[in-house]
């Protein structure tokens, strides 16, 4: 895996944030998401992919998601 060979470090797999008094778990739909940190620095990856029958249909979805996440991360 190449954030491994960059010195990342998988931390979380799945990342499970709390939302107010909702635990949240942020691998909605994923097919891969990985909590990765790297010299105090954490990251959040989730692997995509569009091979649905409508690829902007996809790209809507995994737009949302990003919305979301980064909402949740920044609260």
């Amino acid at each position: 895996m190449a954030l491994i060979k960059d010195g990342w470090t998988i931390i979380a797999d799945p990342l499970q944030i709390k939302l107010g008094e909702i635990n949240a778990y942020i691998d909605l739909g994923a097919e891969k998401l990985l909590i990765a940190e790297k010299d105090g620095e954490k990251i959040a990856v989730e692997i995509k992919s569009f091979l649905g029958a409508s690829t902007i249909y996809e790209f809507y979805t995994a737009f949302g998601q990003f919305s979301n996440y980064r909402e949740a991360l920044n609260k």
